[in-house]
């Protein structure tokens, strides 16, 4: 794709088709945006962080308090290393403390574009869930704090713990912990991203599922492209997102609008910025969709594509600076 400043009509397909009495919109139409000069996520950088992550033993799970203290300290020495003055968010769950981490780029008064990504696993390594968005985030806080771009709005880059059973779509969660802060301190929220597994890619045929089976006919049935998941009326935000994701043709970029209903579709952080009215999409690899690892002890840094990986963040670079 040209990263040039013409701007290009990039239509690849809309359709409108009923699910489960549903209607589920999958590939909207998107204008190709001027893209911002960017440095290149390093792949190096990245797996170095999923292996440290993934290598916390016990696993860094809502049991092992030590463990999650552990990888927060990891992403709080990355994110002060990258330039970004990380702070706590401090929460307690049955009379347990718990902690997400974030880092600010950009006016601190502007509206606000979240990124986030949960570094609690359940009961296993978790290098593609979610190691892989975490790192993602750190890459990001590096990348920014090395260009330096200018921001017309506040970024968050956060971490979220207690993303993962038993935790998962609750109150506890650390997202939606988050997510009611917001809301509280009436702060304008231009969107948030869920980064939820981006590491995982294939390009064997049948290596890509989906929870509907006529979905099959509109997507790839190989696993080597990333997705962009919003709500069913969040067609504008999804298609931003897409066409500023869409850096490289190694790496494709789908999208889909759907309800609730479909499965997977609120799988992630992004559930709980939802349940507070606020706006909010997943980027994703399309988890246990395709990776047969998914929650299990198989789920190891050596399973993952950082190649592609890094070509993910590099689109999520140009949505932390031009959505």
């Amino acid at each position: 794709m040209s990263v040039n400043k013409k701007i290009s009509l990039a239509i690849l397909l809309v359709l409108a088709l009923p699910v489960g009495g549903c209607w589920v919109v999958t590939n909207p139409v998107y204008i190709a945006p001027d893209f911002t000069p960017a440095p290149v996520a390093d792949s190096g950088r990245l797996e170095a962080d999923v292996r440290y992550l993934a290598g916390i033993e016990p696993a860094r799970s809502s049991r092992q308090r030590g463990s999650l203290d552990r990888a927060a300290s990891y992403i709080t020495e990355s994110f002060a290393a990258a330039g970004c003055a990380p702070r706590p968010q401090i929460f307690t769950v049955d009379h347990v403390e718990f902690r997400n981490v974030i880092c600010s780029f950009g006016p601190t008064d502007a509206p606000r574009l979240v990124m986030g990504a949960h570094y609690d696993v359940y009961e296993n390594p978790g290098a593609d869930d979610n190691a892989s968005g975490v790192a993602g985030l750190i890459e990001l806080a590096r990348m920014i704090g090395a260009e330096k771009p200018v921001l017309e709005h506040r970024l968050d880059l956060v971490a979220f713990t207690l993303e993962e059973p038993p935790h998962f779509r609750s109150q506890s969660m650390g997202s939606h912990v988050h997510a009611r802060g917001i809301v509280e301190e009436g702060a304008k929220l231009k969107l948030m991203i869920s980064v939820e597994m981006i590491g995982f890619y294939s390009d064997e045929p049948g290596s890509q599922a989906y929870p509907v089976g006529l979905l099959d006919w509109m997507y790839p049935d190989k696993a080597n492209f990333i997705g962009v998941v919003g709500g069913l009326f969040d067609r504008s935000s999804v298609a931003r997102v897409k066409s500023l994701m869409a850096v490289s043709d190694d790496l494709p970029v789908h999208s889909i609008n759907a309800p609730a209903l479909v499965t997977g579709v609120d799988f992630s952080d992004h559930w709980s910025f939802w349940q507070n009215d606020l706006p909010a999409l997943m980027v994703t690899d399309t988890a246990f969709l395709r990776n047969p690892n998914y929650h299990r002890s198989t789920d190891t840094p050596d399973t993952l594509d950082y190649r592609r990986m890094a070509l993910a963040v590099d689109g999520l670079y140009q949505v932390a600076v031009g959505y």
